[in-house]
């Protein structure tokens, strides 16, 4: 009786569909769908917010929305995509910034909503082993809630993104970097496991020794090979405070000397976190990305103008030590014996105590503060960069002390990495080079005029990297056509269109990245 209610229910939800998109032809195999744990869904709410991301740079509309409660779920509609000749589409947080996690627009598809807690099922909780110290969590996860629940048990994860409100498998399926990359290697380096919906609509567990060649092929794989439903995250106990550090430089060269002899530490003396950011606007120093020195005690560019380098530009760098609050003795000298080795503006020192979760969460708190004045939800035309070292300094002169002028529009983040942290295996592409930047363009335009600015920035970054031949790389990367994509993966690009070939034949996964032309028609393949 209660399967035959449920029945009609989803017969009931595809008519309103039909209703809905106003007799637009909508896949046949919709109404083939068994039973769902979860829920599937035309109101008009779903359908909006499954129609833009973060950056609200475009629209993408689907037919219709998932809300799974199982993996099962998942699988049930990418099955149904490649026999009915539909997309799908994961979306995790929504925090895509060019459409990669909509549907491509114009094409027929349904969006997976990850993070819902929508319908009959529910998606597990983080489930944590203490033993062995791992924490289980379902793809649309938060890893904000993942921290909580693995802090219960006293363990975190070791690489982390500066924003938590993100959602596993979203993070995963480009990278997840933050200041610890350098050390722990991004998100991607810390998965012993996963769980993975193909685009065949098969649901696979995969590691290094089961389905390897599925697991290295998701794990930054832009969501092309499969929808991550679970993930088996690497633990470590997790520490009680940090102490976190700023100071400032005016030289560029001494500022990535030391960004890069840090990242080289070992040992005891090794910090657990290593970040940096440009400052070629005053105003930004303690903005939303950056709110660090308290209102007491402001820092003045004005006050530097003596050690203000060539173009006025200063960079700061950020770093932390994790310590347990019986250890908090010999902290202050561990930290005076590093920074005796760095070259940076002595009276720009500024330091403070905060709980771990405290500083893991410091943009959410920034956020809140935008959002109460209307600031969040607005066009974010971000551009993000892997720079190699060999460049990095040509980059300074070109863009930071050139292109940009004073007027940035949001924080710029600049920081180095270890390529040696990262699994080749794995999809994602950075420079051929053993230490490679991060240089991360966040900014927010309030009105058409700055959009477009911004965007035309954003185009002379990327001509000049062309012209000067540095060779940089994409993160979050966007491109309209295969050709570019090809450019971008390289020697990679012959592994990935074979992945694909074996994992989404059909082509019916993350159409909004724009990499594969979607085919409607199951055997219209190339």
């Amino acid at each position: 009786m209660i399967m035959a209610v449920r029945l009609v229910l989803l017969t009931f939800a595809i008519c309103c569909l039909i209703v809905t998109v106003g007799f637009t032809v909508v896949p046949t195999e919709l109404l083939r769908l068994g039973q769902l744990d979860g829920q599937l869904t035309v109101d008009n709410s779903d359908i909006e917010a499954a129609s833009v991301d973060f950056g609200m740079l475009g629209k993408g509309e689907p037919l219709a929305v998932m809300h799974p409660g199982s993996s099962d779920d998942i699988a049930q509609l990418v099955k149904a995509a490649n026999e009915g000749g539909f997309a799908v589409s994961a979306r995790g947080h929504g925090h895509s910034i060019n459409g990669q996690g909509l549907i491509k627009k114009g094409t027929k598809g349904v969006v997976i909503d990850m993070g819902s807690k929508k319908g009959n099922g529910a998606p597990p909780a983080p489930i944590v082993c203490e033993k062995e110290m791992y924490v289980d969590v379902w793809g649309g996860e938060l890893w904000i809630h993942v921290l909580k629940a693995s802090l219960e048990y006293g363990l975190a994860p070791m690489s982390w993104t500066d924003y938590l409100y993100l959602s596993v498998g979203g993070t995963l399926s480009n990278a997840g970097i933050s200041g610890q990359a350098f050390h722990h290697g991004p998100q991607i380096s810390n998965v012993h496991e996963l769980d993975v919906v193909s685009g065949k609509g098969e649901l696979l567990t995969c590691s290094e020794e089961s389905n390897s060649e599925l697991f290295h092929a998701v794990l930054g794989g832009l969501g092309q090979f499969g929808i991550i439903t679970r993930a088996r995250i690497a633990l470590e106990p997790a520490p009680h405070r940090v102490r976190w550090i700023r100071v400032l430089y005016s030289n560029f060269a001494e500022f990535t000397k030391d960004q890069e002899y840090l990242i080289s530490m070992e040992g005891k003396e090794r910090l657990d976190y290593v970040e940096g950011f440009v400052i070629v606007d005053e105003g930004l120093i303690n903005n939303w990305r950056s709110s660090f020195f308290s209102p007491s005690n402001p820092v003045k560019i004005s006050s530097l103008n003596n050690n203000k380098g060539d173009g006025g530009v200063l960079y700061c760098l950020e770093l932390t030590k994790n310590y347990h609050q019986h250890h908090q003795d010999s902290l202050d000298q561990e930290i005076e014996a590093v920074l005796k080795k760095l070259d940076f503006i002595p009276a720009s020192v500024f330091t403070t105590d905060l709980p771990y979760v405290d500083f893991l969460d410091r943009v959410h708190k920034a956020e809140l503060k935008l959002r109460s004045k209307g600031l969040w939800e607005v066009p974010h035309p971000w551009l993000n960069l892997f720079v190699p070292k060999s460049r990095i300094l040509d980059f300074d002169k070109g863009v930071f002390k050139g292109i940009l002028g004073n007027k940035t529009s949001g924080p710029i983040l600049i920081y180095p990495m270890n390529k040696h942290k990262w699994d080749q295996r794995n999809s994602v592409v950075t420079p051929e080079e053993d230490v490679f930047y991060l240089v991360a363009f966040l900014r927010s335009a309030l009105d058409e005029e700055a959009l477009e600015y911004l965007n035309d920035q954003n185009r002379r970054i990327l001509a000049f990297c062309n012209d000067a031949k540095i060779n940089a790389k994409q993160y979050l990367p966007h491109y309209t056509t295969q050709q570019e994509w090809m450019d971008h993966f390289g020697d990679k690009w012959d592994q990935f269109y074979s992945r694909k070939m074996q994992f989404d034949p059909r082509r019916v996964l993350a159409t909004g990245q724009r990499i594969f032309e979607f085919h409607p028609h199951p055997h219209a393949m190339q």
